[in-house]
This record gives structure tokens, C-alpha cells and sequence, in this order.
């Protein structure tokens, strides 16, 4: 009976420990729906969704600093893309200088049609057509010209 009891203390204990909020759960899908959250490294998971939702809000960037590298000045960053729309295998990140202005393009492929939420790193610089101290609203663009998620980031 003793033996019995203990493993159900352990079980009951592991159990409790391994709670975490996923970034990919509705409710965290839904609070940030459109939204591309560009941050410095991979988004942190909270405890529970309200933490997950807070530690986003937290690490979202309006500014990415640039890097020196050979004469031009080049960004590194992660981006979580919240889609409002899934079923797209690829998709184009467009800059667009002041929001108007289209400056410069990735192109994202290998993406999984069923997920609502896209996570990646993207190294971008001067020479493919950004500007330092200029602001960008940037596009994840679907077929038809369909955007699934932006935000606008000043380059530093």
C-alpha cells in the first residue's frame, strides 16, 4: 500500500511540474492573430497562457539594431508569425520603407500548410535594399497577394 501511495505522490508531482503554455494554443493564436512578433531569439513558453501571452508582449521588438558587416550594415532576428490564414507551403516577407515603399523581399518555403504560427530566422542587410534609421512595415505575403501577418519595425 505504501509502494502504491508513493508512486502516485510521484506521478502527481511529475505531472504537475511539466505545465507549460504552447505559443501555438488558441488562446495565445487568437490574442496575437496577424500579428509577426519579431524578437532576438526564439520566444519564450510561459507557464500558462496569460505568461506565454505577457512574456510576448515583453520580448516583441519595434527596433532591431543592426550589425556592421563589411561596409553595410546587416539585421539578425527571429520572427513568430501569427497567421490569419493557414495553407500556404511558402511565403514572401516584404519590406516596405514608411509603410508604403516596397524595399525588400525573403522568401520563406517549407512552411507546414496546417500551422497557424510560423518561427524563423531571417539575416537581412543593406545591400538587399533596407536602410539604416528608416522604419518598415513588414508583410508576410500568401498567393494573391493575401498578407497573413505584419508589424512595423524601425532599423537601427
Amino acid at each position: 500500500m505504501l509502494r502504491y501511495l508513493l508512486s502516485t505522490i510521484v506521478i502527481a508531482v511529475v505531472a504537475g511540474g511539466i505545465a507549460s503554455a504552447d505559443i501555438s494554443s488558441r488562446t495565445v493564436i487568437a490574442a496575437f492573430k496577424g500579428q509577426l512578433i519579431l524578437s532576438k531569439s526564439e520566444i519564450s513558453e510561459g507557464k500558462n497562457d496569460k505568461d506565454t501571452i505577457m512574456k510576448i508582449k515583453a520580448e516583441k521588438l519595434s527596433e532591431l539594431k543592426g550589425e556592421d558587416n563589411n561596409d553595410v550594415t546587416q539585421w539578425n532576428f527571429h520572427y513568430t508569425a501569427f497567421l490569419t490564414k493557414t495553407g500556404n507551403s511558402s511565403l514572401k516577407m516584404e519590406f516596405y520603407r514608411d509603410g508604403k515603399q516596397y524595399s525588400a523581399d525573403k522568401r520563406l518555403d517549407g512552411i507546414d500548410p496546417k500551422s497557424g504560427v510560423l518561427t524563423g530566422q531571417i539575416t537581412i542587410d543593406e545591400d538587399e535594399g533596407l536602410v539604416k534609421g528608416k522604419s518598415y512595415t513588414i508583410k508576410l505575403v500568401g498567393p494573391g497577394d493575401s498578407v497573413v501577418a505584419s508589424t512595423t519595425v524601425t532599423m537601427k
